[in-house]
């Protein structure tokens, strides 16, 4: 039995390694017969074969839609089986920040009502809050901070159909192609790829934030793109003491998986500057604002799940209970949960959540050096996920002027 288990898994484990690798077989070997190369773009918006370049006589004549406020615009729609490799986009996009976040991009597989995709366009390709910067990962690139590229596999068996739709106030033109391979079948355990995006403009002191509510099914985590705007009220000091949690196949008040502090998540220590890496990273690190965007890809160190998968983030910071004292002086809720302290040349960790009678911060017994504090923020997240079914049971996207709200202000006029 245990044999038998074991050779499922290196089976499973086979076969996402497939569907991660572009290039699935070796460059020098011949492609099956029934793999064939398709590229859809403004020009072969079919991808049918001989059917690409076709208006003003050949030359270069339909290279961009433009997409009016309001519009939908079908910009995918394949019948058969295969799997989208890589799409680039450019356009206004590229230099709108309004339109990143206003745009949403849809995807739905084998005739599904409910898009197993939906996410404002610029989240969805890796940086939150509207931005823009440069960077180059395993999924998402942008090469000189003006387009957007994804090489993430995406796997269809009868359908797959993708819609962008302006919700801007803006005209977009829109420059694309997506790469895809035709096939006559998938392999049977081919999952299908999902991506959600939410955001909460307040967090709640002491209230994890749920990067990927609970999700049912057989699948794989594949991580995240957050964005954090620091509140007003505690600007300046450190948002990143929470830990990621995930809770995997019935896990209920504690999780399986769990990290120790938000940059250590992304794979650095010590607070959080902007950095880029293939797994991990952070374009946009302005501590002097509070706002940050960073991201973490499980391509290495699968997640998988057979039931059902949770991912959250504590809310929680760092600074001195001087700083606190002035926060709370302005109306912050600080609530202390950790300490750091020395007694006689020796350091010791105060935990005092665990305490019946903790010191309140303005009592001289508080220590003075590092301590811990639930806070609030205002934090947005797009989650990637595999799925063995292509609709999930996660929520709608939310309407355009939740996505939008105090970014002019708090971010874009901080940012260019």
């Amino acid at each position: 039995m245990r044999k038998l288990q074991m050779k499922k898994i290196a089976c499973m484990v086979m076969a996402l390694t497939s569907l991660f690798t572009t290039r699935a077989q070796n460059l020098y070997q011949a492609p099956d017969p029934s793999m064939k190369t398709r590229w859809v773009s403004p020009e072969n918006p079919t991808g049918e074969p001989g059917k690409g370049g076709m208006t003003n006589k050949g030359a270069k004549g339909n290279a961009f839609f433009i997409i009016s406020p309001g519009e939908i615009k079908t910009i995918f729609d394949v019948k058969g089986a295969g799997i989208i490799n890589r799409m680039w986009l450019s356009g206004t996009i590229g230099t709108n920040a309004s339109q990143r976040r206003a745009v949403r991009i849809d995807m739905y597989w084998d005739g599904s009502e409910k898009p197993a995709v939906s996410a404002p366009i610029g989240d969805f390709f890796g940086i939150a809050h509207g931005l823009i910067a440069k960077y180059d990962n395993e999924l998402f690139q942008s090469p000189e901070a003006r387009s957007f590229n994804f090489t993430i596999p995406m796997p269809f068996r009868q359908s797959a159909f993708i819609t962008v739709t302006n919700e801007s106030q803006t005209e977009l033109w829109l420059w694309y192609d997506i790469n895809y391979t035709q096939m006559d079948k998938l392999p049977k355990d081919a999952m299908y790829f999902h991506a959600y995006w939410h955001r909460d403009l307040k967090t709640k002191p002491g209230v994890d934030f749920e990067i990927m509510p609970e999700v049912y099914g057989v699948g794989r985590y594949l991580g995240t793109n957050i964005g954090v705007i620091g509140d007003s009220l505690t600007r300046g000091t450190w948002f990143g003491e929470g830990e990621v949690k995930i809770y995997l196949d019935g896990d209920t008040e504690f999780p399986t998986l769990v990290g120790t502090g938000t940059e250590d998540y992304i794979g650095t220590g010590w607070g959080q500057n902007e950095f880029v890496g293939r797994y991990f990273g952070s374009p946009i690190s302005k501590r002097e604002d509070d706002i940050y965007a960073f991201y973490r890809y499980h391509i290495n160190d699968p997640v998988y799940f057979h039931q059902n998968c949770k991912v959250t983030i504590q809310q929680m910071g760092n600074s001195s209970k001087e700083q606190m004292l002035k926060m709370r002086e302005k109306g912050a809720n600080i609530i202390p949960i950790w300490a750091l302290g020395q007694d006689k040349g020796k350091t010791y960790q105060r935990r005092l959540l665990d305490e019946e009678d903790a010191p309140k911060l303005e009592d001289d017994s508080f220590p003075e050096t590092s301590t811990h504090f639930w806070r609030s923020d205002d934090v947005c997240a797009t989650v990637y996920f595999y799925l063995n079914k292509p609709e999930s049971n996660l929520p709608e996207l939310a309407p355009v002027y939740h996505r939008l709200i105090d970014l002019e202000e708090r971010v874009w006029m901080k940012i260019k």
